[in-house]
């Protein structure tokens, strides 16, 4: 335990030695067990689930179309394990330890309740919005770029009983739609970027004829690599640890064919499917809130993008682009049904 006496004389020790102690750190955190997830959802009864996808794969479009039946609500950018500090920094720290399971305490019946503590503090803030919406379902939406197979494992330890969605995007759209967002935001720009946006500004033949690159190949490189990752270790890790509680889907399907793929969403989230749900599928996808922001926020560099499109990369990859990508991620691309082989 790290209150024992060992330790605290470990700590006198480095105290007295070098007029310092060094923090401790907490052990790893336990999986809830059955019997604390049921205690749980006595006093919050929702069932949950989680949107991931790589940034940029239209996880807001597909929160956005959920949330339409009448029982399911969704929100998003919550991170409870999808980027740092994620949920578990609630509890990540030797005092809270001590403070969840010390021995003298009787409410901890011996056991740890940091994981307790994590889920109720999760469930609470999405059931509050839920009923505030008059939802009975709610889940979060969370683009996964960094941590990939991670958030699997993490969100499994906490909510085993959870229901998993996956948004897939190609891969070659996404890291065009990730670079012109941070041409938008200006951010992460180092100087060669901050030459490409100036010549963007300036016209935007070069980059649309095949004679210059939006990318520098250190772009290319990360960005491919966080995608393949992402679909290697989120799909495999899915299915893995959920099952028939895991399901993902392709963003162009969402695009082709929105309310099909809305209403085998909604199956599996297990609510039935009304006869007013076709017409506000079709509402929602003739808007584009996020289209609004980026030309509010940089309209210059925003109107070379068509937002939400298949397809943008055919207009703006360059045959070094192409190569690049292709050369880590154009197996994942035939997986997935986006081309049919390598000569593209």
């Amino acid at each position: 335990m790290p209150d024992s006496f060992n330790d605290r004389l470990r700590q006198a020790i480095l105290l007295l030695a070098k007029g310092t102690s060094r923090p401790l750190r907490r052990t790893p955190l336990s999986p809830l067990t059955e019997a604390e997830i049921q205690e749980l959802k006595a006093f919050f009864p929702m069932d949950k689930y989680f949107i991931l996808g790589h940034a940029r794969s239209g996880t807001t479009l597909l929160a956005r179309l959920v949330r339409l039946h009448p029982q399911v609500h969704c929100n998003w950018q919550a991170h409870f394990f999808t980027r740092p500090p994620q949920l578990a920094a609630l509890v990540n720290s030797a005092e809270a330890e001590k403070l969840l399971s010390r021995r003298s305490s009787r409410w901890n019946h011996g056991r740890d309740l940091s994981p307790v503590v994590m889920r109720a503090a999760a469930d609470f803030i999405m059931e509050r919005d839920a009923r505030r919406e008059g939802k009975t379902i709610v889940g979060d939406k969370s683009p996964n770029t960094s941590v990939h197979g991670k958030a699997v494992r993490d969100t499994h330890a906490i909510y085993p009983d959870a229901a998993i969605i996956y948004i897939v995007r190609d891969g070659r759209d996404v890291i065009i739609s990730q670079r012109f967002r941070n041409f938008i935001e200006e951010k992460n720009l180092a100087a060669e970027d901050r030459r490409i946006v100036k010549s963007l500004r300036q016209g935007q033949a070069p980059f649309t004829d095949g004679t210059r690159s939006v990318f520098t190949e250190a772009f290319i490189r990360q960005h491919a690599q966080s995608w393949v990752d992402d679909l290697n270790e989120v799909v495999a890790e899915g299915r893995r640890l959920y099952g028939g509680r895991f399901i993902d889907l392709r963003y162009e399907d969402l695009l082709t064919r929105p309310y099909q793929e809305m209403r085998k969403l909604w199956e599996f989230l297990g609510v039935a499917v009304d006869a007013a749900l076709p017409k506000a599928v079709e509402a929602e996808m003739a808007t584009n809130p996020d289209e609004a922001w980026q030309a509010q926020r940089n309209d210059s560099i925003a109107a070379y993008l068509p937002k939400g499109q298949a397809g943008n990369w055919r207009r703006l990859f360059t045959e070094r682009d192409k190569s690049l990508f292709k050369a880590i991620a154009g197996e994942m691309l035939v997986r997935w049904g986006y081309e049919k082989n390598l000569d593209w």
